[in-house]
């Protein structure tokens, strides 16, 4: 099997169960016999065990050698977490689940993500194409799930999740070895920090990738407050995956050309014009025209980081991508709990707060090294 068809399958299958499961989570929760209060303190303990098991993950993913083995043993336990979220029912059996499959699945997508970066290196093919699977099968996974839950519960969507990640097992072990000669872990968890520019570009993604918090926690009730109606907020939503899957097929001239520099300018200015339109207005032409900076937000800056961490020593990618992962996770999770307190407040008016912080991820990003950037366009 050819690289690209290799990572574009196993993105697919991961994206694929998240897309399914993310919807619904809460819902397995309460029916498990949880209170709202419960389900908020479940959901937090698995973001903080994810915050703390990347990092780890990554470690010992350099160490190893073949990242592929961490990757599918990392995968089969969070598909039996998965399947626990099927069965367990009671705070405490779905609490332990929820920290079980929160720590195995943590890595799985950075982990993927480094031997994407090892392969490019070998096979030179374009990362944003093969991602772009993942895009789509995200929303095929959330409608899929939407139909399964109908039929047969919240529990349905962890079903499916579990076997999207056996999928990704299996798949792990077909995917390319990327190791190299003389390419094994050097230094500490954190040594990925002293390389060139590495904190500049793990800050800079980390504030426009939490920038999105609001967005996901508020923009729904935001916009049905003022009286759009569920229809219409589905296919706002629609309108950012769309611009995000189209600058993954089709941007890769873009991409190079702009470089890691370039996309981290457009997607905090990106940031800068949406979040703030978000604030001032709730008009539906409006919100159709910055939804497609979505693209932009997210996807610039996605590709923006793998262009950067590709330009770092293959002995500490797997923490790097872990690094990353769990900065903007930590990111986000402070500021979806910030914006919480500034919506019940102000309202809409959270996302100028947003606004502000892709201003200094800009600021943040016009000192980025050229040469840096050069070396991860290459």
């Amino acid at each position: 099997m050819s690289p690209p068809r290799s990572f574009a399958l196993i993105y697919g299958a991961q994206f694929l169960g998240i897309g399914a499961m993310t919807p619904f989570l809460p819902a397995i929760l309460a029916e498990g016999g949880l209170t709202a209060g419960q389900v908020g303190g479940v959901l937090a303990a698995g973001s903080i065990m994810r915050l703390l098991a990347a990092p780890l993950g990554g470690r010992i993913a350099d160490g190893a050698g073949d990242v592929r083995l961490i990757l599918a043993a990392t995968a089969l336990v969070a598909a039996a977490g998965a399947a626990g979220f099927g069965l367990a029912a009671g705070l405490a059996l779905l609490a332990a689940v929820q920290i079980a499959h929160s720590i195995a699945m943590a890595p799985v997508i950075p982990l993927t993500d480094a031997l994407a970066v090892g392969a490019i290196r070998r096979h030179g093919f374009d990362y944003a194409r093969i991602r772009a699977a993942g895009s789509i099968t995200y929303i095929l996974g959330a409608v899929a799930a939407g139909q399964a839950v109908g039929l047969w519960g919240p529990r349905a969507a962890a079903w499916i999740l579990a076997g999207a990640l056996l999928a990704t097992a299996f798949l792990a072990l077909r995917l390319p070895d990327a190791r190299r000669a003389g390419a094994t872990a050097q230094g500490s968890l954190w040594a990925p920090l002293r390389e060139p520019g590495f904190v500049r570009i793990l800050a800079i993604a980390a504030m426009v990738q939490g920038s999105h918090a609001a967005y996901y926690a508020f923009s729904t009730l935001h916009w049905q407050a003022a009286g759009l109606t569920t229809g219409f907020i589905g296919v706002l939503w629609g309108f950012g995956v769309v611009s995000e899957v189209l600058l993954f097929v089709y941007g890769r001239a873009f991409v190079l050309r702009l470089g890691v520099r370039g996309l981290a300018l457009l997607a905090a200015g990106a940031g800068v014009l949406r979040w703030c339109t978000f604030a001032l207005t709730v008009e539906p032409a409006a919100l159709i025209v910055v939804q497609t900076l979505h693209g932009a937000t997210f996807g610039a800056m996605h590709l923006a980081t793998m262009q950067a961490l590709l330009g770092l020593p293959p002995g500490v990618s797997a923490r790097a991508q872990t690094l990353v992962a769990s900065a903007i996770s930590a990111t986000s999770g402070a500021l979806m709990w910030g914006s919480g307190l500034i919506y019940a407040v102000a309202g809409g008016q959270a996302f100028l707060a947003m606004a502000a912080l892709c201003g200094i991820a800009f600021l943040l990003a016009l000192r980025l090294g050229r040469a840096q950037a050069e070396a991860a366009r290459a």
